[in-house]
């Protein structure tokens, strides 16, 4: 089975902060998971390292490879693992076109430019996937007058114009009302079953998919607990990884929490 991700004894800075020591963590091709964790637990530094933003401290067995490969060109990992983070969100500019924001995908940018020029293939691409994501109205909209569901649906649909073998998420629906989290659940699920390895990194239980069988808890900087969902997702530890008493309710494979 082909591993996505390698990371082992790697220890990671933020500026002068530590977030990371003798981090390790292994996920293969097909391995959904979901890496769960409070604020501060260091999921956002884990997304920029995947990202390739920020590197790992030099080690002599310090190891992190993607796809098994320790040195990448930015822009061809793109093709091979797609993104939608908040920051990235964030970054777009307010009068890029819906359709804009997919076809920036295939050139790994933050909107277009005069210099790109986009084959016939790319704009059908593009087309097919504002259809199949239920966004083909926003095609000609300006990103700054949609709603935050919109905004996630089109960069959803820039990270697979590639068609990457992994998707990585970044607290997914957070900000959505509740028909457009259940829409974008749905499209998640479909496509963990078209097998697109999907890697969730969020602090809301309420996301982790009922296909997602592997729950990573992040605490501190640490993997507290690593394993399947049936033996990790359990109420006390929760309770811990939260540091608040709650009750763990699960209904149709999906979990949520409430006060204890």
């Amino acid at each position: 089975m082909q591993n996505i991700l390698h990371i082992h004894n790697a220890t990671v800075y933020r500026e002068r902060n530590r977030v990371f020591q003798n981090l390790c963590l292994n996920i293969d091709r097909g391995q959904h998971t979901a890496l769960l964790g409070p604020n501060g637990a260091g999921k956002t530094t884990l997304l920029k390292l995947l990202a390739r933003e920020i590197y790992p401290m030099p080690g002599t067995d310090t190891v992190l490879r993607l796809f098994g490969q320790e040195r990448w060109n930015v822009w061809d990992l793109r093709s091979r693992l797609g993104m939608v983070s908040q920051d990235l969100q964030q970054e777009y500019p307010g009068n890029v076109s819906g359709r804009e924001v997919v076809l920036s995908g295939f050139r790994s940018s933050i909107g277009t430019y005069a210099h790109h020029h986009f084959s016939r293939e790319e704009v059908l691409r593009t087309d097919q996937l504002l259809q199949a994501l239920s966004v083909t109205e926003l095609a000609g909209k300006s990103f700054r007058s949609m709603s935050t569901g919109q905004q996630r649906r089109l960069l959803l649909a820039r990270a697979l114009v590639n068609d990457p073998q992994a998707l990585l998420l970044d607290e997914p629906t957070s900000g959505l009302d509740i028909k457009a989290c259940f829409f974008y659940l749905d499209t998640i699920r479909e496509l963990m079953r078209q097998e697109k390895t999907v890697i969730l990194v969020t602090h809301h239980i309420h996301e982790i998919p009922p296909e997602m069988k592997r729950i990573v808890l992040l605490k501190n900087g640490r993997v507290v607990a690593d394993g399947p969902k049936e033996i990790v997702l359990t109420e006390q530890a929760m309770a811990d990884l939260f540091e608040t008493p709650l009750r763990l309710l699960e209904s149709g494979g999906y979990f949520q929490v409430v006060p204890a």
